[in-house]
């Protein structure tokens, strides 16, 4: 069972990821910047070095405790994580030769971006442009990447009707399916080199 490497994980998706992998049993392993958060995910078991994921020796530190080729995942947003943070992920991967990464963005990034309304790209066009060089940066990088790029994200529990799609789309999806759907991704190559846009269709708009 390949072990987990995940940046991201103190809340939303990543946090998800977690539950996932320790249901599974799975090692895995986790970048916190946040104390609290750090002391909860170590009461559960997981490994965790305790730093930023935009500082080159937390995530060189990450990487080897995580064990031999891990399967990596970025839920990181927000600041200097989503350009700076991501692409000093994807350095360190490389140096290191690890070989698979899952990337978490958002609907608008790369060509979905002409899909955004003139509203969404005031109040998030700054963090999508941001998120879109780093989906670049992985696209031209050594890894076996997947992106994803979820819809609105809503704390609803999952539902299971979560869909992928590599056409503009627009809609909703819970954090847990976005979870749900990066685990079932993680080994199979049919979604290597791919980019999917994340939404529930059955989901009612309804943020929390």
């Amino acid at each position: 069972m390949k072990p987990w490497l995940i940046f991201g994980a103190g809340k939303g998706v990543g946090r998800h990821l977690v539950t996932i992998a320790l249901k599974q049993n799975r090692p895995v392993t986790a970048l916190i910047r946040n104390e609290q958060q750090a002391i909860e995910l170590i009461a559960l078991g997981i490994n965790v070095i305790q730093g930023d994921a935009c500082d080159k020796k937390s995530i060189e530190k990450s990487i080897t405790l995580a064990g031999k080729n891990p399967i990596v995942f970025s839920t990181i947003g927000g600041g200097d994580a989503d350009h700076y943070g991501n692409i000093t992920i994807i350095n360190a991967l490389e140096q290191a030769q690890v070989s698979r990464m899952l990337l978490v963005t958002s609907i608008g990034c790369g060509e979905s971006w002409k899909s955004l309304s003139p509203r969404a790209k005031s109040l998030f066009g700054q963090s999508v442009r941001h998120k879109s060089l780093a989906e670049s940066y992985l696209q031209t990088s050594t890894l076996d990447f997947t992106i994803v790029r979820p819809g609105g994200l809503t704390n609803q529990a999952g539902t299971g009707h979560c869909q992928r799609y590599q056409e503009e789309v627009h809609g909703m999806v819970s954090r847990e399916d976005v979870a749900e759907q990066l685990a079932q991704m993680a080994e199979d190559k049919q979604a290597y080199y791919q980019i999917y846009a994340l939404v529930d269709p059955e989901l009612k708009p309804h943020w929390n």
